[in-house]
Order: structure tokens, then C-alpha cells, then sequence
């Protein structure tokens, strides 16, 4: 099996993801070709050598959808030799496009792939894809669902996480993403959106809040209280987790993941592909794998991954230098320092989500980005990327410079 190689990283500026946001007026298909376009401009890339572009998008209708990574191919003007396919894995897609592709390089399918994701969740608003999981009792109600916000509250609840662990976990990441983006971390990756006259419509992430304090925090209402209570769903979760007598509502906007608009691309490929490009990689793939986990619970997926894929490699988490684990709520990032006992200096060390902002299926791919950078600023060596997903899942995958 070849082994499958990071060349180089791109993403966008995350953009609010509501109508007064800086990208609304930035359709889908022009998101994925802004990367795609720096991917090819920053290396000289002949995209007549582009075995595949994989993206990750969760909403793929209307505007996102028939295939959003052919579209943005024939957008940023890609050669018509280079293929596309989008896949939704929630979350965790732009991930999964990183992994899948990694799979077809070392298999020999493919020596020069383009993985990552977009969303524009301004446009095409967050669930518009619909779905048997939230929609059709027959699948609904044996996957015991609920929405994501309660289950985030029943972790919390069911590990001990208070209303002040969140909050002051939020305000962290704000603290970090504040100081990340002023020592100019993010420089190196971050391409700006610009609009057809070539004027910058955004180049930072709009989403972050870095004066976010505890007392500011305080004054939200929880989120999915009432929902929790009127809809039934507090019935729901402790009929799955009776050892729960009554859900703790802690999550709100501060501590949760923004709605933002965004995409990312990772270039990648074999040595082969490598030395035809004329680049040096960055990192390997190592290993990565997925899982299905308590869907009741549903954001706990990175934990169990976590253990399968270190079991897996025979690895430890003493082997892993960085954490990054997509920020969708606070209690999730807490419960897996908890089950790990990570120390709080190798997770997300930048900053997550809940600063910057989640665009759903690209996501996955601007974590791996923003932990490659890490550790070679740093000069370490072995980062672990993780993301919770919906239903109830996991996707993880290890990453080693080389």
C-alpha cells in the first residue's frame, strides 16, 4: 500500500452564516472554486493531472447540489479531466473526503486528489436536505432522536459538566482564536473570498467574539430548554439514559458551534503524484477509521473512535502531540479530555468552532489544516483530528509530518 501524502492546505474565511453575513452573497459553487483556484495557483498544479476532487457538503440542494464538486471543478476552471464527487458524512465530511481520498491514493487509484468540503449554511440553511433520521418515526425513534443541542445538554449532565465548565471552556476558545488569528497562525492557509472584480469581500473569520467573558455568557438563556421540555426530547434522553434523572440545560450560542459559511481543500497524493507536481509533502496519512456510537448520547463518537483507532495502530494518547476536535458543543470537547485525560495545552490549541464557527462539510478538512500548521510551527510530529456527527458517529483520523 503507497502511502498517502499532504501537500499542501487552503480554506476560506469563515463568514456568519445568517443574511447580513459577509459571504451570503457568495454562492456554493464559487466557495469550493476559491479553493480549488488557490490549491492550483500557490503550487502551479496542471489540473490535467487531478485524479479527483472529493468534496464533503451536508446540504447538497439547490444551489449545493448535483454534485458540488464538479461544479466548483468547472467554476475555477479545471481542466475537464479532472473528476468530482460530493459525499455527506454530517459533520464529520470534510474529514471523510481527506480519508476517502487517502484510501484511493494508497490503493493506486489515484495519484493527485483534492479532498475537502463546503457549505454555505447563509444559503442553504442548515437540515434543508431533510432525512429519515429526524423525519420518519419508523428510523427516528429507535435511534432515539433528539435534537443535537439536548444531546450535548445530556452529556454534560451525565459527566458532570456544569453550566460554568462550558462557559468557561467558550470563553477559551475565543481567548485562543483571538490570540491565533493576531500572531498571524492562520496566515499561511486562509485565502480570501473575493468577488468578481477581485476586491476582498472577506479575508478572517467574522464569527469570533474575542471580548466573550463569563458575565457576558451568563446572560443567555440555555438554547434547548424549552424544546427539551415541550418537544418531549428530555423524555427521550432519559429513556435512553435512565441512570439520568433530569437534563441540566447548559448549551446556548455562546458555547456552541456559529453557523458560518466556509470551504477548505487539501491537496494530496502519492510520491509518484508528489514528484510529477515538483512538491515536497508535509505529512502522511497514518491511519484513520470511523465507528458508529450511542446515538441517544449521539456526540460521544469521538471518544470511541478515538480507542479504536489508537487500539488499532498500537498507539497511545501519549503518542499524539495535538488534539483537534471540532468544537459543535463545549461538553463534547470536555467529555473527551475527560475520558483521555488530555491536558487542555494539546487541545485545540487555536481555538474551534465554537470562536470561528462551523461550516458544516467543510469542517473536517480546516481542522486537519489548522493542526498541519501547528505542529510545524511548533515542530512536533503526530496530530490526531476527530469530529462528533449526527445519528451518532465517529470519524479520526492521525496525521505525521514527514
Amino acid at each position: 500500500m503507497a502511502d498517502a501524502y499532504i501537500y499542501d492546505h487552503v480554506r476560506t474565511p469563515r463568514g456568519r452564516g445568517k443574511k447580513d453575513g459577509s459571504l451570503h452573497e457568495v454562492p456554493s459553487v464559487r466557495l469550493g472554486a476559491t479553493v480549488l483556484e488557490a490549491v492550483r495557483d500557490r503550487n502551479g498544479l496542471d489540473t490535467k493531472t487531478v485524479d479527483d476532487v472529493v468534496f464533503g457538503c451536508v446540504d447538497a440542494v439547490m444551489e449545493a447540489g448535483g454534485d458540488i464538486a464538479r461544479a466548483s471543478i468547472f467554476e475555477a476552471g479545471y481542466e475537464t479531466e479532472a473528476p468530482g464527487i460530493q459525499i455527506n458524512r454530517f459533520c464529520a465530511s470534510g474529514l471523510d473526503a481527506v480519508n476517502l481520498s487517502a484510501g484511493k491514493i494508497a490503493q493506486g487509484a489515484d495519484d493527485v486528489v483534492i479532498a475537502g468540503g463546503v457549505e454555505s449554511m447563509s444559503r442553504v440553511g442548515i437540515g434543508m436536505a431533510g432525512g429519515a433520521w429526524f423525519m420518519d418515526p419508523s428510523v427516528n425513534m429507535p435511534a432515539y432522536f433528539m435534537p443535537q443541542g439536548v444531546s450535548a445538554d445530556l452529556i454534560a449532565t451525565k459527566y458532570g459538566f456544569s453550566r460554568d465548565d462550558v462557559d468557561a471552556y467558550a470563553v477559551e476558545s475565543q481567548k485562543r482564536a483571538a490570540h491565533a488569528w493576531k500572531n498571524g497562525y492562520f496566515k499561511k492557509s486562509v485565502v480570501p473570498v473575493n468577488d468578481q472584480n477581485g476586491l476582498t469581500i472577506l479575508d478572517h473569520d467574522e464569527h469570533m467574539r474575542p471580548e466573550t467573558d463569563m458575565q457576558s455568557l451568563a446572560s443567555l438563556n440555555a438554547s434547548f430548554a424549552i424544546i427539551g421540555e415541550m418537544g418531549g426530547f428530555n423524555a427521550v434522553a432519559v429513556q435512553a439514559h435512565p441512570e439520568v434523572e433530569a437534563v441540566n440545560h447548559v448549551h446556548h450560542a455562546g458555547n456552541s458551534s456559529g453557523i458560518v459559511d466556509g470551504a477548505a481543500a487539501v491537496l494530496m497524493g502519492s510520491k509518484k503524484g508528489g514528484e510529477a507536481m515538483g512538491l515536497t509533502p508535509r505529512a502522511k496519512i497514518r491511519a484513520f477509521t470511523n465507528i458508529g456510537s450511542d446515538p441517544a448520547l449521539m456526540l460521544t463518537g469521538p471518544v470511541d473512535v478515538t480507542k479504536k483507532l489508537l487500539e488499532r495502530n498500537n498507539m497511545t494518547v501519549d503518542d499524539i502531540d495535538l488534539f483537534e476536535l471540532n468544537e459543535a458543543f463545549a461538553s463534547v470537547v470536555l467529555r473527551y479530555m475527560q475520558a483521555f485525560d488530555i491536558p487542555h495545552d494539546k487541545m485545540n490549541v487555536n481555538g474551534g468552532a465554537i470562536a470561528m464557527g462551523h461550516p458544516l462539510g467543510a469542517t473536517g478538512a480546516m481542522i486537519l489544516g489548522t493542526v498541519l500548521d501547528e505542529l510545524e510551527r511548533r515542530d512536533l510530529n503526530t496530530a490526531l483530528v476527530t469530529l462528533c456527527i449526527g445519528a451518532g458517529m465517529g470519524t479520526a483520523t492521525i496525521i505525521e509530518r514527514v
